[in-house]
């Protein structure tokens, strides 16, 4: 089968030629690997102390859990403690709850009406990133993450659905730095 465009005759073959070709250049130009992360194989994560001022005693091991099972799950790096290709350490320097706004929701009780008010869950990490395969790609950089909660939420629920939220942003951030390197 053959196409006719004003006068020029494309075999369907040629055509597949050169999408063919034209494949290879891309991908030549660029790798659809989706990681910078070439030739390391282990990588050690040291436990992320919470050396904040207000300290949440499940933090530090919920995070230092998080960061390990991100990269042990996603990427092909095998976990060591002994002469790593990568290492990530850090701490966790703060973990604040502040008041932030009065929201125009408003609440009918029996006492009237009230208007909610709004927290503001801030949490901070600085990360120590060494390469030594690549010792060019190693950082040091601090991270933070928010999330916006109404304040009638409990220290436990706090702890359950915003923490969570705040570790997942932060061990995205510090994951895409490493990892994807962009």
């Amino acid at each position: 089968m053959s196409f006719k465009i004003k006068n020029i005759k494309i075999n369907q073959p040629k055509i597949f030629w050169l999408l063919l070709l034209c494949l290879n250049v891309l991908h030549s130009c660029y790798g659809f690997s989706g990681s910078s992360l070439k030739d390391e194989k282990t990588i050690q994560i040291n436990e992320f102390p919470n050396n904040a001022a207000l300290v949440n005693p499940a933090l530090s091991q919920q995070f230092s859990t998080d960061i390990q099972n991100r990269f042990l799950q996603r990427t092909t790096l095998k976990g060591t403690k002994q002469n790593p290709d990568i290492l990530v350490e850090g701490e966790i320097t703060d973990y604040s709850i502040t008041p932030t706004t009065i929201s125009s929701t408003t609440s009918n009780t029996s006492a009237g009406v009230i208007q909610d008010s709004q927290n503001k869950l801030t949490i901070t990490v600085k990360v120590h990133y060494e390469n030594k395969v690549h010792p060019e790609l190693s950082f040091d950089r601090t991270y933070t993450d928010e999330a916006t909660f109404n304040s009638n939420l409990s220290q436990s629920d706090i702890e359950a659905s915003q923490v969570k939220i705040v570790n997942e942003r932060i061990i995205n951030k510090i994951f895409n730095d490493i990892v994807a390197n962009w």
